[in-house]
């Protein structure tokens, strides 16, 4: 066997004191992430800084939270908890909302929130039959698309939750009092002319309360949540999720994926690996899913810090933060857990370039 020279074990000893620090903080990183603890959700912001219309959480390319509905200073302190109508906005790295430029419109009162590519904020507004739009760099919200009552049929019941398409492509949930729903498909053209379908089902059963919804990964299965509603005189229509394939402006294949026989169901989001995370206010648990296909792993239902989880959504550093929207009556926060997989709205974001599973 050769030895090595003096020279060869200068170079040797020296390239190890050099690669030293960096072998330490892979060693470092790999600790951390060790010792990471995931799915384990905690409140994040200080009480009632929002009214019980808290919904609708969405992160933009800053990492900056916008949830509505923030508590507005002019608004008497006897109203404060029925009001909606601004949009507050966390930002990254702070723990404290603060209002986010001018109210919605016209007394509008705001619920689900979705950014596009272009850092557009999107807004549904169920109290004025609308979406409204903050263009990006703006604080003042803009009409984007109406259906008021009287427009004929094309009318929008109370515009609910939203979900984005990678090509801007918008879907709405549309809830009826009388527990009943339907989902809307919004587009804008070339020209900027915005336009809005009621998109029907094959399926022989009717909608009922449509409420939370997202798309798969490759943005060709819409996940929709239906609440929970007592019809008079008859049996409870029970919670679910369901899956649909995107046809045009068809909802096509339908597919029960869960039904609660306990509880409720609100908003919803999926991650990289496809798994739907689900809001279930009367449990006190974030629900998550793996439709067929998906290359997602099961995992528990993650308990939450307060007792009525109304919506989710992804952000963070990595895409790996949930943070929840609690709306408790008696205590209203924004809670955060950490999870395995990014979120499926972080890849919505510039110089992303799309939003396939990672490895494990």
């Amino acid at each position: 066997m050769r030895h090595p020279s003096t020279s060869t074990w200068i170079w040797i000893t020296r390239t190890a004191r050099r690669l030293a620090p960096a072998a330490a903080l892979v060693l470092t990183a790999f600790s951390a992430m060790a010792q990471e603890v995931l799915f384990d959700s905690k409140q994040l912001t200080g009480s009632n800084e929002y009214t019980t219309r808290i919904e609708g959480p969405a992160v933009n390319a800053a990492g900056d939270l916008f949830v509505a509905n923030i508590k507005m200073s002019d608004v008497p302190a006897a109203d404060a908890d029925k009001k909606g109508g601004a949009i507050g906005r966390m930002k990254s790295g702070t723990t404290q909302s603060e209002m986010f430029g001018q109210p919605l419109l016209d007394g509008g009162i705001g619920n689900g929130i979705r950014f596009d590519l272009q850092g557009r904020m999107y807004v549904a507004d169920f109290q004025n039959h609308r979406i409204h739009v903050f263009e990006p760099g703006s604080n003042t919200p803009k009409p984007y698309f109406s259906a008021p009552p009287d427009a004929g049929t094309l009318v929008f019941n109370q515009p609910n939750d939203l979900a984005i398409a990678r090509d801007g492509t918008l879907y709405a949930s549309d809830p009826k009092r009388d527990g009943t729903g339907r989902i809307w498909k919004i587009t804008r053209g070339a020209d900027g002319k915005v336009t809005g379908t009621i998109m029907k089902s094959t399926s022989a059963r009717p909608q009922g309360k449509t409420n939370g919804l997202d798309l798969s990964p490759d943005n060709k299965t819409l996940y929709v949540s239906e609440s929970r509603f007592p019809h008079p005189g008859q049996p409870t229509v029970k919670a679910a999720v369901y899956a649909y394939r995107i046809d045009g402006t068809k909802l096509a294949d339908e597919k029960k994926l869960m039904k609660f026989d306990v509880g409720d169901v609100d908003g919803l989001r999926t991650d990289t690996d496809g798994r739907i995370f689900v809001a279930r206010p009367d449990a006190g648990e974030i629900a998550i899913l793996v439709p067929p296909g998906s290359p997602g792993s099961a995992h528990a239902p993650v308990r939450t810090a307060g007792p009525a989880p109304t919506n989710l959504t992804f952000g963070g550093a990595d895409g790996r933060d949930v943070y929840v929207t609690q709306a408790d009556p008696a205590n209203r926060f924004i809670e955060r857990f950490r999870t395995d997989r990014p979120g499926r709205e972080p890849c919505l974001q510039p110089g992303v370039p799309d939003c396939r599973p990672i490895a494990p």
